[in-house]
């Protein structure tokens, strides 16, 4: 029992305990490799329309910004970039993830990257009691309300998906 609580400390997690922040943990099966979000909320039951997932994007400056938006939803980086306040972002390549959040693909999460970076999650959260996002770490999805969110990433809710 010690042993399993101990598998699922990630960054993300350790955060949440320290801030006092209430969540739960969702664990699901890896091992068919579908891991995009879609997947993951059929797997874990979830309605699509709940379940989050963490893009991370770039501007010209090497400036790194997070956004958060439906699992099914596609980011309309227009409307990212006048969040973050710059003229034009494109996603941060696959092969810098890791190095640039500590984390990978599948299970990036908004809360404890290695670095803060400028979070925006997509006003459709505001509306739902609960939404799941990566707990930090493939299989592990954490469910929390969309404001706690906000408050443990220091996020603020603006529109982000393509109409």
């Amino acid at each position: 029992m010690g042993k399993q609580k101990k598998q699922v400390k990630t960054n993300a997690v350790r955060m949440l305990d320290s801030e006092g922040i209430a969540y739960e943990l969702i664990a699901y099966d890896i091992d068919d490799e579908l891991l995009d979000g879609v997947s993951v909320a059929e797997k874990t039951g979830q309605l699509k329309e709940t379940v989050f997932k963490t893009l991370v994007a770039m501007a010209y400056a090497k400036e790194l910004f997070v956004f958060l938006i439906p699992v099914a939803a596609e980011l309309d980086l227009k409307k990212a970039a006048q969040a973050a306040g710059v003229k034009k972002l494109e996603m941060l390549p696959l092969k810098d993830l890791t190095k640039e959040t500590g984390y990978v693909r599948g299970g990036c999460s908004a809360i404890g990257m290695k670095r803060k970076y400028p979070t925006f999650i997509d006003q459709s959260a505001e509306k739902l009691e609960d939404m799941i996002v990566s707990a930090g770490k493939l299989g592990l999805q954490m469910k929390l309300s969309p404001t706690a969110l906000a408050k443990a990433a220091d996020a603020v809710f603006v529109p982000l998906m393509k109409e």
